[in-house]
């Protein structure tokens, strides 16, 4: 039967398992470069998930101006049915039958009006660019290059 000897009183002996990362000094070639792979990566993936996020809100306030600009052109061809309903009554009747309708045709407009308005600012809302992505994107380029920079200026 083979048993490993027990270590002496006062000392840790490592779980066993994978060992933890050297520090960079006196990490080999190899191991500096699968800790390069795996945080690129993981970096890559963060900032893809980031920008996809950004993204997805443009999108969303897109879709809403869409839908606002849609409900203002129903109003508006509401209204417009309704001011040519009041130019026909205008002509084959007195004055209060066209007047009601050319009133209910103005409040048409102006809701008309009220709604394009609400769709224009959340168009606006919609930027096509991901300024968040952006500026972490180029936080950590600037970082990488000031690290890269440090590191030939010590040699």
């Amino acid at each position: 039967m083979n048993v490993e000897p027990e270590p002496p009183v006062g000392t840790t002996v490592a779980p066993p398992g994978p060992r933890p990362a050297p520090p960079a000094a006196e990490a080999s070639v190899g191991e500096l470069l699968t800790r390069l792979s795996t945080q690129t990566s993981r970096l890559v993936r963060d900032e893809m998930q980031l920008a996809q996020n950004e993204i997805r809100d443009s999108v969303r306030h897109a879709v809403k101006g869409a839908g606002l600009i849609s409900a203002a052109g129903v109003v508006a061809f509401l209204a417009a049915a309704t001011l040519v309903a009041a130019a026909v009554a205008g002509l084959s009747e007195v004055l209060p039958v066209w007047a009601a309708a050319l009133i209910i045709g103005a409040v048409l407009l102006a809701g008309a009006g009220i709604a394009a308005m609400l769709s224009r600012r959340e168009a606006e809302r919609a930027t096509p660019a991901v300024p968040q992505t952006k500026a972490s994107v180029r936080r950590d380029f600037n970082e990488l290059k000031g690290a890269t920079h440090a590191r030939h200026v010590t040699r």
